[in-house]
């Protein structure tokens, strides 16, 4: 099949937002066996609990790094078939990314910096049920032939994946072995086209590179929605709260993001009620120096809530300044002032 040059937006991220509208608040986890549960997904982590289900799977599997168009397309396949026929569409992905246990000196920065946001964005796509399996090196080591043995003891309806999808030791497995799988192992296999946009490729690459620039509109096209960053809040130092400005603070050390600097944002804390604020990206170095490692503090206008523990998605709208250092704290916190200030015109 040819590859598709698709325009990706609206339709997307309708679904996406109309997802984390019906669902926002209504996180909960509760364990039950090697399963557990949040906003009504299923998680895995062993293929061999796959059968226990008691449902028809229409898998399609991955790594999955950015939920862009190209991802998207082979999820749209087994949601579809799931809709379709019956059972259960699920994602079937790895946790680490393989080529951090492969050769992690070429390893990636990653796009998305929290499971939690993974999931909702699979859960937005029609997903019903996330298998991530550790990947180290015994699954490294795995011959293709015993992964897809493993896979196919379940009760498997529907396998979609990217047409030049690998897997098993040395990559040896590919979609040729998976439709000669399929021709006797009663499953449909989906091997989906390559998509463009713009007319090339999409991929992890060209969103990082995006980011890297600070062309948020690009990475948002191949995306296929706007650009944000998620993750669970965590506990700092509470400085900002010392200087009057308290914030929420993601760990996003590591991750591919837009430059550093002072940014208005938009942000969901998971009420379903989107606040304007400005955050700060970048290591601090006021008060951190070389030792800090890259995080996201944004600070929310009019509202007190504690949102320590919370899931918050955060998305950068207009960049205000670099980060810089500041010889003293008051020095800091004035520079603050006047970034709300500024950041409340924008947003005005």
């Amino acid at each position: 099949m040819p590859d598709r040059d698709v325009r990706p937006g609206n339709a997307v991220i309708s679904a996406i937002q109309e997802k984390q509208e019906t669902t926002a608040g209504s996180t909960t986890l509760a364990a039950r066996g090697s399963a557990w549960y949040c906003a009504g997904v299923i998680h895995l982590d062993r293929l061999d609990a796959l059968p226990g289900l008691g449902k028809p799977l229409h898998l399609a599997a991955g790594v999955f790094d950015g939920f862009h168009v190209g991802h998207q397309a082979v999820i749209a396949r087994a949601v579809g078939a799931a809709r379709a026929q019956g059972g259960l569409a699920g994602l079937l992905t790895f946790d680490p990314h393989p080529i951090r246990v492969i050769a992690p000196d070429q390893a990636p920065a990653p796009i998305l910096a929290d499971a939690g946001h993974r999931e909702r964005l699979a859960a937005a796509l029609g997903i019903e049920l996330m298998i991530v399996l550790r990947f180290d090196a015994a699954m490294a080591a795995m011959e293709a032939h015993e992964f897809l043995d493993r896979l196919t003891a379940a009760p498997l309806r529907t396998l979609a994946v990217g047409e030049d999808w690998r897997f098993g030791h040395a990559r040896a497995g590919d979609v040729a072995m998976l439709a000669a799988a399929s021709a006797s192992g009663g499953f449909r296999l989906e091997a989906v086209p390559r998509v463009l946009v713009d007319g090339v490729r999409v991929s992890s690459t060209r969103i990082r590179e995006a980011l890297r620039s600070g062309d948020l509109d690009t990475a948002s096209r191949l995306l296929g929605r706007r650009y944000s960053i998620g993750g669970t809040v965590r506990r700092g130092d509470r400085l900002g709260h010392q200087l009057g400005f308290p914030t929420a603070n993601l760990d996003i050390d590591g991750m591919q993001t837009p430059p550093d600097g002072v940014w208005v944002v938009e942000a969901d804390d998971g009420s379903g009620v989107l606040r304007r604020g400005v955050t700060n990206l970048g290591t601090r170095p006021t008060v951190s120096g070389a030792r800090g490692g890259k995080r996201l503090e944004t600070h929310l206008f009019d509202t007190d809530a504690d949102l320590y523990g919370r899931f918050l998605e955060v998305w950068p709208l207009h960049h205000l300044r670099p980060e810089k250092r500041f010889d003293d704290l008051e020095s800091l916190r004035l520079q603050i002032q006047r970034d709300v200030e500024a950041a409340r015109r924008h947003a005005g």
